[in-house]
């Protein structure tokens, strides 16, 4: 069993990875209905929090059904990430997460998420008034460093420790990297190897595949990985990574009842957590996923992501299931 303070996760967890515009509580339903272990708010500002910005404090909605669930806020302020874990505190998560690996500019620009990676001091000083603001376990996600010139995760994972936090995330690039080229597990292996490191250490990067996971799992010797982008439309790697370590066999591919199903149940819970006409928007990136494929779904896919009224999104589910259901 793994722990993260008084969170207990089961050996080797898999874990949702937070992602902007993605994990939100429909999506991470979805998730943990397949298979997640443990997941992670989008990152949220810690100024918004502060200044009590609509989009951030609908970020903090959770679910009894998630947990365990942690979190995430973002900023290069020492006060105003205090304030924002005392707010986030006020929801009851399990977990509050800091991200110190968001390479988007406006982010970075901020000198917040990977921007931090260019002043550790900053860094550790950031986390310790997070660590000293709640009684919550605290976690970080970042990345190996700004970039080759400047892998620092070893000094990083020490101190981070050292001032509190109980688990730490490692994805295996640079912010110069962004998402370009392959991601390098080996200095999170080295920080998990690291004899004065205590705390579970978690890999994230470039796990898409049962057979990828368990390579990883057995090379890396790690504590659990976190997966991001592979689950975006795919939510059943989970139970199917799972179900590889368990018996070496994959579980069958998803039926198209199963794609179709997944796209209602994450239209239908999104218009009821954010409203009817968000809803149907901010769902049409996932549809893609949900079918990617599927021979000759062109024209289905155009209907879903131009129609406004979800009666005419759910019709052309159903004339999915209809054409496809024997085909697939």
């Amino acid at each position: 069993m793994i722990r993260i303070g008084d969170v207990a996760l089961p050996d080797f967890p898999l874990l949702l990875a937070p992602m902007e515009d993605v994990s939100d509580p429909p999506f991470r339903r979805l998730c943990k209905q397949h298979g997640a272990d443990l997941m992670y708010s989008e990152f949220i500002s810690s100024e918004g929090l502060i200044r009590d910005a609509m989009k951030s404090k609908q970020k903090l909605d959770i679910f009894d059904y998630e947990r365990p669930v942690g979190i995430q806020i973002f900023g290069g302020d020492e006060e105003a990430m205090a304030l924002s874990a005392k707010i986030v505190a006020t929801v009851n998560p399990d977990i509050v997460d800091i991200n110190f690996g968001c390479p988007v500019k406006k982010v970075v620009c901020k000198g917040a998420g990977a921007g931090v990676l260019k002043d550790i001091d900053l860094m550790v000083r950031l986390t310790k008034a997070v660590v000293e603001s709640t009684t919550l376990p605290v976690t970080v996600k970042t990345r190996l460093g700004w970039d080759d010139n400047s892998i620092n995760i070893d000094e990083v994972a020490e101190r981070l420790q050292d001032v509190g936090i109980k688990a730490l995330t490692i994805h295996g690039r640079t912010r110069a990297q962004m998402y370009k080229g392959e991601a390098d597990w080996e200095p999170i292996a080295r920080v998990k190897n690291n004899p004065r490191i205590t705390m579970p250490i978690f890999g994230n990067g470039d796990i898409d595949s049962p057979e990828k996971a368990l390579e990883y799992k057995n090379k890396y010797g790690l504590d659990g990985i976190m997966i991001g982008r592979a689950a975006i439309g795919y939510p059943w790697i989970f139970n199917e990574i799972k179900h590889y370590f368990a018996t070496g066999e994959h579980l069958p591919a998803p039926t198209i009842e199963d794609r179709v199903e997944a796209a209602r149940n994450h239209l239908t819970w999104a218009m009821d957590w954010k409203g009817e006409r968000l809803g149907v928007v901010e769902t049409r990136r996932h549809y893609t996923n949900y079918f990617k494929g599927i021979p000759h779904f062109k024209e289905y896919r155009q209907r879903m992501v131009t129609k406004d009224d979800p009666a005419d999104v759910f019709a052309a589910l159903d004339e999915v299931l209809d054409k496809f259901s024997v085909q697939v």
